[in-house]
């Protein structure tokens, strides 16, 4: 599966030039993927990028890819899991740009694990990389900038199907908190002029599904009514848009953007029952 799926699939774009125009966007994991496709697509829009994430090579990508479109993009080598670190992009950001319209929270990570193999240590790496993290980021965006500016739009990215996920329970876990959190800061947040959005993506092509087996990635997209996975730059778009004055009315919901698999659901069999021994 190495290297099947990377960046490149081009989408038209509906977004005006200058939809995000004098916004600055900071996205985590925007090395790759979602991450990388939402700032290119915001950058492009019009909005000055700052982007962080753990590997500093990919990183110069994605500012590469920006720069050679004529938008401004800096680079802070990042683990958001780290409050320092955190603090540290929001001061890069803040010291380049001098303030902070729109988070997007790319960053996640998550292993497949029948659920009674996963252990707390498990637990904890996949719920501090995708709640505590963004959280933090986000938090720390909004004190030191979007609420003294009474403005800003935060953008948390969920999982779909809606509903548990066999071999993902606590991935799935960890998405359902942040649909939540989006859904409370909207209701604290809007006396700031602050919007909350989660964007549920399904399986999407990117380079995160190198990890899966081919046949597990053919059965996810045999489970689409579209009959095709999604792209990055196809979520990319969405992003751009709800992060623009166009989408100024929505807040405190989830956008889902899977092909129909929602609506479908898994278009599997369940397990057969598993049998246990007859006493004696």
């Amino acid at each position: 599966m190495s290297g099947q799926y990377r960046f490149g699939t081009v989408v038209p774009s509906v977004l005006a030039p200058d939809a995000n125009q004098g916004n600055v966007a900071v996205i985590s994991g925007g090395g790759t993927g979602i991450g990388r496709a939402a700032a290119i697509v915001l950058a492009r829009t019009g909005a000055s990028v700052v982007v962080c994430g753990r590997r500093t090579e990919l990183l110069e990508e994605t500012r590469q890819a920006i720069v050679a479109g004529g938008a401004d993009c800096l680079t802070v080598p990042a683990d958001i899991r780290e409050p320092d670190d955190v603090s540290r992009v929001v001061d890069a950001a803040l010291e380049r740009f001098s303030h902070v319209d729109i988070v997007v929270n790319g960053a996640g990570g998550q292993f497949i694990a029948a659920a009674e193999d996963i252990s707390v240590n498990g637990w904890r790496a996949v719920h501090r990389l995708s709640v505590e993290a963004a959280w933090s980021l986000t938090r720390e965006a909004a004190v030191r900038s979007m609420i003294p500016r009474r403005q800003g739009v935060v953008i948390f990215l969920g999982f779909s199907p809606r509903r548990g996920l066999p071999g993902m329970v606590h991935a799935a876990a960890a998405r359902a908190a942040l649909e939540n959190l989006a859904g409370g800061l909207s209701c604290e947040w809007s006396r700031y002029g602050i919007r909350a959005v989660c964007v549920a993506p399904g399986t999407i092509a990117t380079e995160g599904l190198d990890q899966y087996s081919a046949e597990q990635v053919a059965g996810w997209e045999r489970g689409v009514p579209l009959g095709r996975l999604g792209t990055a730059e196809e979520v990319g778009e969405l992003i751009g848009f709800l992060a623009s004055p166009a989408a100024s009315y929505i807040t405190g919901t989830t956008i889902v953007i899977d092909g129909g698999v929602d609506a479908w659901g898994l278009a599997e069999a369940p397990p057969a029952p598993d049998q246990l021994p007859e006493p004696g």
